[in-house]
């Protein structure tokens, strides 16, 4: 039987890098995989029917295959790691267990130190996520090296062997300076952040300190960094090609969503209901931690892709106890002050009730609102909702948007804990 459907199913899939997703009759995802040739490694699935009980369980259980591809193996890689750890499909065990990204991450110990860690479970600023350990320890090699920030618990009058071979920063001598190993920690975050400006501006400060102070020799040190700013931010710039941000990858989407998005605009017209093909979207989205810590962001794509210089973020001023409503309110008011700037669909990640909070204050905006249990669409046209066909190119990007907004909100959100 699986060598017929077999036949049908994989020639529709691309020779292309990317993910697939077995899923089940109610849309769950069972399990996502990732390939160099998505035909050739769904195909090796049925292949193997009778031969691995699991797969066999698998094919059983699933009604349905879907795909997203990538412009890379790479690409696909990370892409994989990102729908494993949102979904959590009951047949990935081994990475659904664990944690795929590698991050660096300053301790906000009294000597803050840089460390390669697996998740995010301690106090602390976290960079990443890597894929690969190795990027993550030449990326710490070349700022601890660079800045002198190797620190050892030995204590030792005359400082440690590694402190005389230039490689231990002196933590071990009695006579440690911790406050230039602050400023040179300072200056490393600051080209983890890629914040050259930022860089060259806090030596400066410095160097004025110390020179006010008579310190001479560190003021002396300071400008070493200062004249090698272009070689310290070029090598960053190598090693930052290999960082995959989450949501660099959650955008992406399946090649007949990219390749023709203007079929697609005139798709969620019709789904709709507007007068118009939608080709501009904000979507707006609130986070929060038991109540504190309110943030809200908003995105926006064009055609498709999206437009970075137009996403904002928001701490919320208006209140300081959850109530989406109102936040969501403060949020959209502050986005449109000037009313020019308005899409073509504002999407509220919400239901209905977020949707007419929105609505008192913009009666003939472009609004629509998502509701994440059902999946069902709220909007002037369909006032009791639609629920969305997730194999639906317009379903599917109003789908991809919410994800998007909502994790751009949880990384504001994780920012802020991280800096209280």
């Amino acid at each position: 039987m699986y060598t017929e459907i077999m036949k049908y199913i994989c020639p529709l899939l691309p020779k292309l890098p990317g993910i697939y997703m077995f899923k089940g009759s109610d849309m769950s995802v069972l399990y996502v995989g990732k390939a160099a040739n998505l035909q050739e490694r769904v195909r090796s699935y049925f292949s193997a029917y009778s031969k691995d009980w699991r797969i066999k369980s698998l094919l059983d259980e699933h009604q349905t295959i879907d795909h997203i591809v990538t412009h890379t193996d790479h690409e696909a890689l990370v892409l994989e790691a990102h729908m494993i750890q949102q979904y959590k499909p009951k047949y990935n065990k081994m990475l659904k267990e664990g944690q795929p990204f590698i991050y660096i991450m300053c301790t906000q110990d009294v000597l803050p130190v840089l460390k390669i860690v697996r998740n995010k479970q301690k106090k602390g600023i976290y960079f990443g996520p890597f894929m690969h350990r190795q990027q993550a320890r030449k990326t710490v090699y070349f700022l601890s090296n660079t800045f002198k920030l190797n620190v050892c618990n030995k204590k030792i009058a005359n400082g440690c062997l590694q402190y005389h071979i230039g490689i231990c920063a002196g933590s071990c001598r009695p006579d440690f300076d911790v406050d230039h190993y602050r400023i040179r920690i300072e200056l490393a975050l600051h080209a983890l952040k890629d914040e050259r400006k930022e860089f060259c501006s806090y030596i400066q400060d410095q160097i004025k300190q110390c020179i006010n102070n008579l310190q001479f020799e560190r003021a002396q040190h300071l400008h070493a960094y200062l004249q090698d700013t272009d070689a310290i931010f070029d090598t960053m710039k190598h090693h930052r090609s290999y960082m995959q941000q989450a949501q660099s990858v959650a955008h992406v989407q399946s090649k007949h969503q990219s390749t023709d998005y203007l079929q697609t605009a005139q798709d969620l017209q019709t789904l709709l209901g507007f007068d118009h093909p939608i080709r501009t979207i904000d979507c707006f989205d609130i986070s929060h931690f038991q109540s504190r810590s309110i943030v809200g962001s908003c995105i926006r794509f064009t055609d498709g892709k999206p437009d970075k210089n137009n996403f904002r973020r928001f701490a919320i001023r208006s209140i300081n106890k959850q109530n989406d409503y109102a936040a969501l309110q403060e949020i959209v008011q502050r986005r449109y002050k000037d009313p020019t700037n308005i899409p073509d669909l504002i999407l509220i990640d919400g239901g209905i009730g977020q949707l007419n909070a929105i609505r008192t204050l913009f009666p003939d905006a472009p609004l629509a609102a998502l509701a994440k249990r059902e999946e069902t669409v709220f909007c002037a046209a369909h006032p009791g909702g639609i629920k969305l066909d997730p194999h639906q190119p317009a379903a599917k990007t109003i789908l991809a948007l919410r994800d998007y907004a909502h994790h751009f909100a949880i990384t504001y959100h994780r920012l802020k804990q991280h800096t209280m």
